[in-house]
């Protein structure tokens, strides 16, 4: 009876984590109904038109649907490359350090950022980088032009994935640091025994104790190809860098709210889901093959 009255417990306890999933993941479902139709507000799903794949004929012949692709998947890439390599290093690094106060202190310093908003950060980075910002100051030190950074189409995406890396490469590096920790002391002693260098021990046991969560890490940050960050983007960028930072996402929300073509943005972003579904159902059997991952 004492079993019975715990699991009540435990439902319960889910009840609040489910009904929110219910009302915001799986209610909404339904407006992908729109991408099939001429859809009028005031004549709602069931009785504005049908049209079939209109909207999806009309998105490819679009100039704007190449860039917005280009732009995703440049700057998720550049971002899953930047938060995979950085945060290694600095983890490596940061492991060969012996005065532990002096590494805790630097750890809790690059956690910061990522306990953030973007909204917060973007007008951190906005003022660091404006014409009179502190970026500028140092460049008129050389006697370079003041340089107008966000709006450069062509600095945008750099500046974009170089922030983003520095927001998340502390709390990114803890995973490393945990698989740091799983590797037998006494493979060091006995390289050390055998005369091994720091950098020796770093190429031939760091390194292969935590390739598996590399290659775990880079299989599933597959599934990410065509997340490249609303957030971030949204609070940065302007019309001067659309032709290199307008993505999916930042598309989807201008052409479906602002400009009201509900069903064509609904099409855009149906189909980003169908491919990121895709891709993350490939890296979960691409770890799965290769580091012996499963969640099921």
């Amino acid at each position: 009876m004492k079993t019975k009255g715990y699991t009540k417990h435990y439902y319960l306890m889910l009840l609040p984590g489910f009904s929110w999933l219910t009302l915001f993941s799986i209610v909404p479902l339904f407006g992908i109904a729109i991408a099939f139709q001429d859809f009028n507000p005031g004549l709602g799903v069931f009785h504005s038109e049908w049209i079939g794949l209109e909207n999806f004929k009309y998105m490819f012949t679009l100039n704007d649907s190449k860039t917005i692709f280009f732009n995703t998947i440049f700057i998720a890439v550049m971002k899953i490359i930047g938060n995979m390599i950085v945060p290694l290093i600095f983890a490596l690094l940061l492991n060969e350090l012996r005065l532990a106060i002096f590494k805790k202190w630097i750890q809790t310093i690059v956690y910061l950022p990522h306990f953030l908003s973007w909204v917060i950060l973007s007008g951190i980075l906005l003022d660091i980088f404006s014409y009179n910002g502190p970026i500028n100051g140092i460049l008129s030190i050389f006697d370079i032009n003041p340089i107008l950074f966000f709006a450069r189409a062509d600095l945008f995406p750099f500046i974009i994935v170089s922030s983003d890396v520095w927001k998340e490469f502390g709390f990114n590096t803890i995973i490393f640091l945990a698989a740091l920790t799983g590797i037998n002391p006494s493979l060091y002693e006995a390289a050390a025994i055998d005369g091994a260098s720091r950098i020796q021990r770093l190429l031939n046991v760091t390194l292969p104790g935590i390739m598996t969560t590399v290659i775990l890490l880079s299989v599933l940050s597959l599934g990410n190809v065509l997340n490249a960050g609303f957030d971030q983007i949204f609070n940065l960028y302007n019309p001067l860098v659309y032709s290199s930072g307008d993505i999916i996402d930042t598309w989807v929300y201008r052409t479906g709210l602002l400009n009201l073509q509900y069903g064509l943005a609904t099409a855009m972003g149906l189909l980003k889901s169908v491919i990121s579904f895709t891709l993350i159902s490939v890296s979960y059997f691409l770890a799965y093959k290769f580091a012996n991952y499963r969640i099921f």
